[in-house]
């Protein structure tokens, strides 16, 4: 039942694809062999405050992507082409 609600008419393919949550769900049932919650409500406000755990790791995860996103997108090669430079050769003279 508990899974069922947290898949929406859980199958074969949410257990497969989604073995995390089926594996977080489970340990909120059974640790050591000896069942922990039976309460069902409370199962899923646990399962809800891990996903939104997760959800809030996400950000900080993907944040390095975004970063080599957002240097990539500077078009640095043409970047540098574009600077003006003094001619050393002339400041070293000088």
């Amino acid at each position: 039942e508990t899974l069922d609600k947290c898949f929406e008419n859980v199958c074969e393919l949410d257990l497969i694809f989604h073995v995390d949550k089926v594996h977080n769900i489970l340990s909120e049932l059974v640790m050591g062999g000896m069942v922990l919650e039976t309460n069902m409500s409370e199962i899923l406000t646990r399962i809800e405050e891990q996903s939104k755990l997760e959800k809030s790791e996400a950000g900080i995860i993907a944040a390095p992507a975004r970063a080599v996103s957002a240097v990539k997108d500077m078009n640095l090669p043409q970047k540098i082409k574009d600077m003006k430079l003094p001619d050393l050769p002339n400041i070293l003279k000088s």
